[in-house]
């Protein structure tokens, strides 16, 4: 039967690594930036708090014999800026998994409630809230509650995480209307199935692939959120290193010194690529519609 068919097979995954270089990408990049995250505080080649004035603004060089290495450079107050990449990689990765899971769960239940409950007051409260916080500009929502609340690391995934999570309680909720409509779903209600286990053993297995690529994109937005912030010295507080507040400390020096604020700046595109990329891949691994055709090409 088609639905004792994986949902991944190992052919159509072959095929889809095989043909799409930005996915493959994608998935290395995001695998070696979280291996890179993990293991930073053990790879570091210096020390990334430390203050050294007599090294400050020191350009990317090669080690030269009896003399220190800086890969790519040191910041205004002498610290190594690679060493501080490989150390801010964590914050990053950190407020865009976990400001995500937050956002996640909430909007999966609401939408899962509101979608398999369409048209009752619950939907409609659901939904009226949803259009509200839609209606507000997300960032300068954010900005608001961070100003009011004390700046850190804790309250910025909280922050991000409780207002991103409208985007996924709509996707969520047009897929559970579809879903609830299609035979295996009425045919469990005839047989007297209970709601919770309906939503939890028919229509949660069948959206979580459209949740799964918008969850990764959330990442990406999050980590661009946390760097925006921390840029404008709002979001994650020194002493802690952040991408965005590398940026910040290399502003000023823009003209003179470009390697402070350039590799953070690359570190974030190429790390908000990366997942794009892994998201567009994701898509198109587990689109259903895809999934029949490359079902189709090996039979």
């Amino acid at each position: 039967m088609l639905k004792n068919k994986p949902l991944i097979t190992k052919h159509r995954l072959t095929n889809l690594l095989s043909s799409s270089p930005l996915g493959l990408f994608g998935l290395i990049f995001f695998g070696l930036i979280s291996m890179i995250a993990i293991l930073s505080p053990w790879i570091v080649p210096h020390d990334p708090f430390v203050i050294d004035a007599t090294q400050r603004l020191i350009p990317p060089t090669w080690a030269d014999e009896g003399t220190s290495t800086y890969l790519l450079g040191t910041d205004h107050l002498g610290r190594d800026i690679f060493s501080r990449l490989l150390y801010g990689s964590r914050v990053s990765l950190m407020v865009g998994i976990f400001a995500v899971l937050i956002a996640g769960s909430i909007g999966l239940l609401l939408g899962l409630i509101s979608g398999y409950f369409g048209g009752s007051w619950i939907d409609q409260l659901i939904m009226r809230v949803v259009d509200a916080l839609l209606a507000l500009p997300t960032l300068l929502l954010i900005l608001v509650v961070v100003i009011v609340m004390e700046p850190g690391l804790y309250t910025l995934i909280l922050v991000i995480g409780l207002t991103s999570w409208v985007q996924y309680t709509r996707i969520v909720r047009g897929e559970v209307l579809s879903v609830k409509e299609r035979d295996f779903v009425k045919s469990a209600k005839t047989l007297g199935a209970s709601n919770s286990y309906i939503i939890k053993k028919h229509i949660l297995p069948n959206v979580l692939s459209s949740f799964t690529v918008v969850a990764t994109i959330g990442i990406a937005t999050a980590i661009m959120t946390e760097s925006s912030l921390s840029f404008l010295g709002l979001g994650v507080q020194p002493p802690d290193i952040t991408w965005g507040g590398m940026l910040n400390d290399g502003r000023d020096y823009i003209a003179t010194s470009w390697w402070v604020s350039t590799f953070p700046g690359i570190a974030i595109t190429i790390t908000v690529l990366s997942i794009t990329f892994l998201g567009d891949w994701l898509r198109d691994l587990l689109d259903p519609k895809l999934k029949r055709g490359g079902d189709a090409d090996e039979s």
